[in-house]
């Protein structure tokens, strides 16, 4: 079994922000494009992929729910999901081979490909389901962090962070030291309330989520404020929604 490092100063991760993700997936592209290329390991398989029934491996995903809160309408909670590199990995002291590993200098956990048998132990010990088995390849594969991008010094600096932090187009992901207090991912958690994912289990993830925010409503408390500017109907007879009003009307079949 392999034996984790002692706790690192430099804590590596992700904080994902559950009220701007809009469940897009274009870090789920960027990190498979990235991560196929990649000189870490066997490129990401894919099997059957324009067929009936297609599959393949993915380091990061995103899963959307419907949540209805106690009070007002429901709510679309898009929710990415990749490794969350663990202090207190149970995925790497369960590796029989030592191929599961945890880097004692930032903390990012990693798998050896070379030494990897395939046997799924790792995949079991995840309670986050963060692990994919590699069909083509027989290995486990799993978020990497970019860890040949972030460390890359032929790279442009901006482009020195995961591929899936580089490509949100809603600035849902961001990544630092989360092991600074005084980074800006540390204050970002701090400020906006950033929880662990299952923190029952004991792991001690190090990436963080951030928790959707309650949207804008009047001082009664349940309507929305922006309902307003969203409704359609035409009252001064002026302008495209008025011009559309009036077409429309005329259609054989219309209500005046």
């Amino acid at each position: 079994m392999t034996t984790l490092p002692p706790p690192s100063q430099v804590k590596l991760g992700l904080v994902i922000d559950l009220d701007t993700c809009v469940g897009c997936h274009a870090c789920v592209v960027a990190c498979k494009g990235w991560n196929t290329q990649s000189d870490l390991g066997a490129p990401l398989s894919d099997q059957d992929p324009y067929g009936a029934d297609p599959s393949g491996t993915f380091l990061n995903r995103v899963h959307s729910y419907e949540v209805t809160p106690p009070t007002g309408p429901t709510q679309a909670v898009h929710f990415p999901k990749s490794c969350l590199h663990c202090e207190d990995a149970p995925c790497v002291t369960v590796c029989p081979t030592g191929a599961s590993y945890k880097r004692a200098t930032d903390g990012i956990v990693l798998v050896n490909e070379d030494a990897c048998i395939g046997c799924g132990l790792c995949a079991w010990a995840c309670p986050y389901g963060a692990r994919e088995m590699d069909s083509s390849a027989g290995v486990m594969k799993k978020c990497t962090l970019c860890v040949d991008r972030i460390y890359n010094e032929a790279l442009p600096e901006i482009d020195r962070t995961p591929a899936c932090v580089r490509t949100c187009p809603a600035g849902a992901r961001h990544f630092g030291d989360l092991g600074d207090p005084d980074s800006a991912v540390s204050q970002l958690v701090a400020d906006r309330g950033g929880f662990d994912l299952m923190p029952e289990q004991g792991t001690k993830p190090v990436n963080k989520y951030l928790p959707p925010r309650p949207r804008d409503r009047d001082t009664a408390g349940d309507i929305d404020i922006l309902a307003p500017l969203l409704d359609t109907v035409a009252t001064d007879g002026k302008g495209l929604v008025a011009w559309l009003d009036r077409t429309l009307s005329k259609l054989p079949g219309a209500r005046g």
